[in-house]
């Protein structure tokens, strides 16, 4: 064995077959966090521009938009195979930001579209990525997560990596409205990635979940959500989850746009955070998210991310400044990125397929911008009644402390979960190990 396939081989442990479908998931995540990454600082600067008070509606509107888009993904999921409605939602997306690109092109009514197109990344972001680990998480068990699954993180943080390098350097000589167009390419490249898994995944097996209908009702991701102690944990989680980002992110928000008055300016401090971030979250996906994950389980591991958000609440309600609140988003987003996101999304292995489909939609999207519309205004609404981000800080403490302790109590029930579903077994190529 050649040092190079020695390192290979230590970075992804895997059976062939499962690396070259680790290799494809990669490359997959890599092209949809690349697109999305190119959008986002223009985003966020459009977000500021349109003025920060309005911040709070604008997460309204995001997601009052998802209350009316989950019902349509779900029947899409009850109606197609998984390959056919993944690659309709991607084709959906792009055909958005064509249409995006002529608005703003032609600058028909660009303050309002400025304002919607803010909106309509929020959506993509949450329902994209959402799409991206529910099919991981019908892909891979839990034991084959814990391996993988940081690997390919890596993919997305790479892709992360790029999608800032493509705005820093093609902003200014393109304009931003272009951008748009670089981000519909690698949507379409994400698509391709899709099916060449598949192809990667076909197993000799009498029933290939693949090319079977997940079924259920449109309707059918609340009551599985209802009636599971467990994916109701996971939904706080997640609840937390946007608590604390939407948190740091109005406190970002609003120094920046006290102490930063130029857009350019603002938008290479946003891809510059994206940029530290990605470098971060890349080293360690690639040579300690499987070793953590394996040593410590999913439960410390999702901890972590409560964790640096209990030391940074505490260091913004001593010390509310610019650099703070950059360090912060920079340390809070890496965390999740490379450490407590793939322990999240391993929590989806041990449920049913229209769980991890619909449920986990449900959670990760609708649940989320929920919670960010909610805890937008409470955060509007602790400054009405003069609270300062020192103070605001002070009040989350607690809060993280608790998301801390759920973080534990998740992984304890995942772990009990996976033993459970590995005692019955799995079919095809899921069942393969690295001792065989």
């Amino acid at each position: 064995m050649t040092p190079l396939a020695g390192w290979w081989q230590r970075a992804v442990p895997a059976t062939a077959q499962e690396r070259s479908a680790a290799l494809w998931s990669f490359a997959y995540f890599f092209t949809l966090l690349a697109g999305y990454y190119v959008l986002r600082p223009v985003r966020d600067q459009m977000g500021i521009a349109g003025g920060v008070r309005n911040l709070p509606w604008l997460f309204t509107a995001t997601f009052l938009s998802l209350l009316v888009a989950q019902p349509l993904y779900g029947e899409l999921v009850a109606r197609l195979p998984r390959v056919r409605f993944i690659s309709i939602v991607y084709h959906f997306f792009v055909a958005n930001l064509v249409l995006f690109w002529v608005l703003l092109t032609f600058d028909v009514e660009r303050v309002i579209v400025a304002r919607v197109f803010f909106v309509w990344v929020s959506v993509f972001n949450l329902f994209a990525v959402a799409v991206f680990w529910s099919f991981m998480a019908d892909l891979f068990t839990a034991e084959q997560g814990k391996r993988l699954f940081g690997f390919i993180g890596a993919g997305g943080t790479a892709g992360a990596l790029l999608g800032p390098v493509v705005t820093i350097w093609l902003s200014a000589p393109l304009g931003p409205v272009n951008l748009l167009i670089a981000a519909a390419v690698f949507l379409e490249a994400a698509v391709l990635c899709v099916h060449r898994i598949e192809r990667v995944a076909d197993a000799p097996t009498e029933v290939d979940p693949r090319r079977q209908r997940v079924g259920g009702s449109a309707f059918a991701a609340l009551p599985e959500l209802i009636r599971s102690p467990y994916l109701l944990g996971v939904a706080t989680w997640v609840s937390l989850l946007s608590f604390g980002a939407t948190i740091a992110y109005f406190a970002q928000a609003n120094i920046v746009s006290a102490t930063i008055h130029d857009a350019a300016t603002q938008t290479r401090l946003f891809a510059s955070i994206d940029l530290a971030v990605g470098l971060l979250s890349l080293a360690t996906q690639v040579f300690a998210t499987a070793k953590f994950l394996k040593r410590f389980g999913t439960g410390i591991a999702a901890a972590a991310l409560p964790a640096i958000y209990v030391v940074g609440f505490a260091a913004l309600a001593i010390a509310p400044s610019l650099s703070v609140v950059v360090t912060l988003q920079v340390a809070q987003r890496w965390m999740n990125f490379a450490i407590a996101n793939p322990a999240r999304q391993v929590f989806f292995t041990v449920v049913g397929r229209e769980e991890k489909y619909k449920a986990k939609n449900l959670i990760d999207v609708v649940i989320y911008r929920g919670s960010d519309a909610l805890y937008g205004w409470v955060y509007d609404s602790l400054q009405v009644l003069g609270l300062k981000l020192g103070a605001i800080a002070l009040c989350a403490l607690p809060i993280a402390v608790g998301w801390l302790v759920l973080s534990a109590a998740l992984g304890r029930t995942q772990e009990r979960l996976a033993t459970k579903t590995d005692d019955k077994g799995v079919p095809g190529w899921q069942s393969e190990s690295l001792a065989k």
